[in-house]
């Protein structure tokens, strides 16, 4: 075949290929954003509190936040819990050698 010919086409057109079958979603709820304007002092201190504790700002804020409106009783039953980030738990039992 030269460089100018081209392929025979198959007699019987192929299907087209299907996605694979999928799951249906549940809906899952955004999370709100909002700004929030914080006296940079503030900011700072909030910074090297959520480094201490190994969290991001915005992570330490809601935890704030979250813990605030549950120590006042206003924490709404419907709040999911914040989600787990990071390498999972090391399993604490003691390795069982016979």
């Amino acid at each position: 075949m030269t460089r100018h010919e081209r392929p025979a086409e198959p007699a019987e057109p192929a299907e087209p290929a299907r996605p694979p079958e999928r799951q249906p979603r549940r809906p899952r709820q955004q999370r709100k954003q909002m700004l929030l304007r914080l006296d940079p002092a503030v900011h700072d201190a909030l910074a090297r509190w959520a480094n201490d504790e190994l969290r991001s700002a915005n992570a330490q804020i809601e935890f704030l936040l979250r813990k605030a409106l549950s120590d006042a009783g206003r924490l709404p039953g419907s709040a999911r819990p914040i989600p787990r980030r990071g390498r999972p738990p090391r399993d604490t039992a003691p390795d069982k050698t016979d």
